[in-house]
């Protein structure tokens, strides 16, 4: 166990204690669960729990380093007779404050149903790169969600429910990027790690181009409050390709695309092209396609590194496929079996 965990984990045991709100929300006619009153070592804390239905529950957890609250979705396992494992589930770009969610956009929610493992998703950090920002942005504010995802939220999960300590990470698109450099920035604080159409380089040009174009043009923010100058140390600080060494002990699942359009995912077959959304299907085929065609280059170049370093790694190269939810639902059928290994279960 690393000293930041242990510090934690024996601040909660400290602290431990459970308390009742007083808010209605969530599942009709239902009341705020008691939350533990333990904090994380800056003083992070559980503010509210409210039922979603019998399996699901979302808090609001105030964050010490961004000052402000963050919702999480959390899904209880199967059997919680004994204590359990965590798989932090990230969503993409939009962060969850938009319709591009795990819960929304895939079948996430029925898949973990017979799951021994609590699955957790911050439903904030939209375009942020879940990373430390060096400096507050105009218009994307605050953002120190490193430190919220690997210093503050573990230790309060593990005190809210009844985990045995041991927990994985997967995400898509942007935060693919994310869960390698948090792998990377808290050395065996996750046992598996799963990304899913991740660009798993940011210092070279292209990436920095690409990078710039999520925070940009997409999310409005200014890319230089979150790693500086683009040939400044913090890029190559938060890039995995130059600190793959670090991935060293973890089990590794990549995949990814070629932009090339698939079947059925990228014909109408698919359902989300629907009547009312056939304003997707060419913004799947062109946007999406460019994109995974840039995360294709990168994850080729992560996995041979990985392969130089020695460090082994499952990675999916499919022939085809673009930038787009229903291979991410493929993805974490697929890697399940991995993350399953990672967690014990």
């Amino acid at each position: 166990m690393d000293t930041k965990r242990a510090i934690a984990t024996a601040t909660v045991a400290l602290l431990f204690a459970l308390t009742p709100s007083v808010l209605n929300a969530g599942v009709a006619g239902a009341q705020d669960l008691p939350v533990t009153a333990a904090q994380s070592p800056d003083g992070s804390r559980i503010v509210s729990s409210t039922p979603i239905d019998d399996r699901q529950v979302k808090l609001e957890i105030y964050s010490a380093a961004m000052d402000k609250n963050i919702p999480v979705q959390v899904m209880k396992p199967a059997d919680g007779s004994v204590p359990r494992p965590v798989l932090y589930l990230l969503n993409g770009a939009g962060g969850g404050e938009d319709s591009a969610s795990w819960q929304s956009q895939t079948d996430s929610v029925e898949f973990f149903r017979d799951k021994n493992t609590f699955v957790v998703t911050p439903q904030q950090g939209k375009w942020s790169y879940y990373t430390d920002w060096i400096s507050d942005d105009p218009v994307l504010g605050r953002n120190k969600w490193q430190t919220f995802l690997g210093e503050e939220l573990p230790p309060l999960i593990d005190a809210q429910f009844d985990t045995n300590g041991t927990q994985s990470i997967a995400a898509l698109s942007m935060s693919g990027t994310s869960v390698l450099n948090l792998a990377i920035a808290y050395p065996g604080l996750y046992k598996g790690v799963a990304a899913y159409s991740g660009c798993a380089q940011t210092s070279d040009p292209l990436a920095q181009q690409f990078v710039k174009l999520v925070v940009e043009t997409y999310g409005g923010g200014n890319v230089e409050n979150m790693w500086g100058p683009l040939d400044g140390p913090v890029w190559r600080q938060n890039d995995p390709l130059l600190n793959a060494e670090k991935l060293r002990g973890t089990e590794i699942y990549m995949s990814t695309g070629t932009g090339i359009p698939g079947i059925p995912n990228d014909t109408p077959l698919n359902p989300r092209f629907e009547e009312g959304k056939a304003r997707l299907f060419p913004d799947q085929l062109l946007v999406g396609g460019g994109i995974e065609a840039v995360v294709n280059f990168c994850t080729s170049n992560m996995a041979k590194e990985l392969y130089r370093l020695g460090i082994p790694a499952q990675v999916d190269f499919r022939p085809v496929g673009t930038h787009s939810w229903g291979y991410w639902q493929d993805d974490l059928h697929a890697s399940w079996p991995m993350l399953a290994r990672s967690l014990g279960i």
